[in-house]
């Protein structure tokens, strides 16, 4: 497992997203309005929409494509749609902001 810096929360506003590359890898951050920070594979399992442009209601976002809803924590598809969504352990370092992403 390697444990990655990958920028800072300040960077990210609350309810709002940001991607980033990691080699051939895209990951959507995602900071929820109570400050939480996490982190999907940047790719609805369904047409490879991007999530990180998709609209994010409480723990879910919603897939821009078709409105898949897939859950931020487990990276789970909600029903009647199914699939599933790679997730990453995200860490924030409360004293300086710091984000970092363990793969």
């Amino acid at each position: 497992m390697t444990k990655l810096l990958i920028g800072n929360i300040a960077e990210i506003d609350r309810q709002g997203s940001r991607k980033i590359q990691i080699g051939e890898l895209e990951v959507a951050l995602f900071r929820l309005s109570s400050g939480e920070v996490l982190a999907i594979e940047n790719k609805c399992p369904h047409k490879g929409g991007a999530l990180s442009e998709g609209m994010v209601c409480g723990r879910q976002v919603h897939c821009p494509l078709h409105d898949w809803r897939i859950d931020l924590a487990s990276g789970d598809v909600q029903a009647p749609d199914t699939g599933h969504v790679r997730t990453f352990e995200v860490e924030v370092n409360e004293s300086n902001g710091s984000i970092y992403l363990t793969l």
